[in-house]
Order: C-alpha cells, then structure tokens, then sequence
C-alpha cells in the first residue's frame, strides 16, 4: 500500500499538472503563514489598524485610529496584570516598521513597554529605537481615566521623534500581501478549486479598503489639524499642572500664585468641558471642526498667558525639541 502510494505520488510529481498542483500548495502555505494565520487576536487588528484594545478595556476604537492617523506607531492597550513584553513580540512581524507601544492600566497611572520596529533596529539604528522606545511613553499618566487624552500625548511624543529625526518620516501603508495576490494567481493556473471564489474574496477586500481608505482621507484634514491643535494644548496642561502641584506642595503661596491657581482650575475646567466636544465632532461637519479649532487655540493663548513669558518660552522649546 505505501509502495502504491509513493508511486502514484512520484508519477503525479513528474508530470507538469503535479508540479503545478505542488507549487501552489507551497504558495497557499507561503501565503497563509505570513498572511497572519498562525496570529493571535493582537497581531490579526494590527495588520490593518494602528490600535489593539484586549476585552475589557474601555475604548472607543474609531476615535483611537482617528487620533493616530496614518503615523507609523501603533498602540496596544492590554489588560492590567498584562505581560506587555509578550504583547510587543506578538505584534513583531504584524507591526515591522512601526514604534509600537505596549500599555496595560496599573492603579492610578500606566505600565507601559515600548518597542521600536525600525529598519536596522538591531544595527545602525539601535540607538535611534532605544530613544524611541524610552520617550514615546512619557507624559501619558496625567490621563490615566481618558485613555484617548493618553493616545494623544503619544502621539506628540512620536511627531517629536519624527522631528528630530530619531523616527523616519513617513505614512504606514497598509496593503494587501503580495504572497495572496501570488497565492490567487496559482490557483487560476492550476485550476485549484476556490480559486474563483479567493479571488473574489480579495478583490471586494481591496475595494471596500480603498473605499475606506478614501472616506478617512477626505475627512482626515479637519480632524487632523484639531486633534494636533487638542494635543498641544494637553501638554501646556501637563506642563502647568507640574507648576501647580509644586505649588500645593509647599502650602503657604504667595498672592500670584494663588492668582494662578484660580486661572488655572478655570483652565483645566474649560478644557475638561471642551472634551466631550472634541470627541463627539462630527468628522464631516467643517464648520463644527473650525469652531472647536478656534476654541483649542483660544485655551491654548489663555495656557500660555497663565505660564507667563519664561515658562511659555520653556514649553515652545520643549516642543521644538
């Protein structure tokens, strides 16, 4: 019986359909393993979203891929108690290229653990993945109950990266694997059955992710520039909360410095309201997009007039930098 099957295999590998047959047998397999089908959970929404919230973890998903853009980083938010160096080696292939960021709630700020996916990260650019690793996490526990607030401070600290140069430039682009365009071919050729249906099958993929693609980058200016306009004005927040909390510190203040607190709760107050607004935006609605553009500015002029002309200068070169 083995000696009948092992012929019946050698005559089929020696004709030109059994090589065909082979060959696409090697593709499909070629194509699903690094298509994602050995991926877990994590690694199969990253392939084509820049964000990963694990069961239980209170996100809202759309605003979150909106905050992030096109940028090259993606964010995990795990929960707490989560392995989060785990979570980074599971996104690895998913995710090459990109900074990713591993964060887990623990109590009252995040545990996080950052990896940089970077071309030559093992090499020429160890350093340049280093630095990222260690800055692309800061800032974000002032946050802690508004993860999108957090996802926004990620998001400055990477186009910081970006500007001086620690991260190439660049938008992710996410595309369909060559080895399933392959993968579809083959099957055509060799007459595999399902090919049809595979090719089907990806090409109203590619159709409904470039209509997608489309609607989000029509939309994708107005929120752009307020999501960059909410995120500045978070860190000058940070940034007078620190003055602030000195300031509590050391219990007796002087006449200015209570001055400054009652002008910064009000700060904080209005921005706290402003928020809910910024989030509920419509994406298409321009003229609410320009006003809330507007009202950001007008709070981020009454941050700088709080922290006066040395700590503004501090905050401008902090940006710069």
């Amino acid at each position: 019986m083995k000696q009948s099957v092992r012929r019946w295999l050698g005559d089929l590998l020696g004709t030109p359909f059994g090589v065909a047959v082979l060959a696409c047998l090697v593709l499909a397999g070629w194509a699903l393993w690094t298509g994602g089908l050995l991926d877990g959970p994590a690694a199969r929404q990253v392939r084509t979203s820049s964000v990963y919230a694990a069961p239980g973890v209170d996100l809202d998903q759309a605003a979150a891929e909106r905050i992030i853009g096109n940028r090259r980083l993606v964010v995990l938010l795990l929960e707490p108690g989560a392995d989060l160096r785990q979570g980074c080696r599971r996104v690895e292939r998913a995710a090459d290229g990109n900074v990713v960021l591993v964060m887990s709630r623990d109590a009252d700020d995040y545990d996080t653990y950052g990896c940089a996916l970077l071309p030559g990260r093992d090499d020429e650019n160890f350093g340049r993945a280093a630095v990222a690793e260690m800055t692309i996490g800061r800032g974000i526990d002032t946050f802690v109950d508004r993860p999108l607030e957090a996802l926004k401070v990620v998001t400055i600290n990477y186009d910081l990266l970006v500007k001086a140069g620690t991260v190439p430039d660049g938008a992710r682009t996410i595309s369909p694997s060559l080895p399933r365009f392959l993968l579809a071919a083959a099957a055509l050729v060799a007459v595999v059955a399902g090919s049809t249906a595979l090719y089907v099958g990806g090409r109203r993929a590619g159709r409904l992710a470039d209509a997608r693609r489309r609607r989000r980058d029509g939309n994708a200016d107005g929120r752009s520039t307020l999501s960059a306009a909410a995120a500045v004005l978070a860190q000058q927040i940070i940034d007078l909360d620190q003055r602030y909390a000195a300031t509590r510190r050391r219990g007796r203040v002087s006449g200015a410095e209570k001055a400054f607190g009652r002008e910064y709760q009000a700060l904080t107050s209005d921005y706290v309201a402003l928020l809910d607004r910024v989030a509920a935006v419509d994406g298409d609605d321009e003229d609410a997009v320009r006003g809330l553009v507007d009202r950001v500015d007008a709070l981020s002029r009454r941050a700088r007039a709080i922290a006066g002309p040395a700590d503004a200068d501090g905050q401008q070169a902090r940006a710069i930098g």
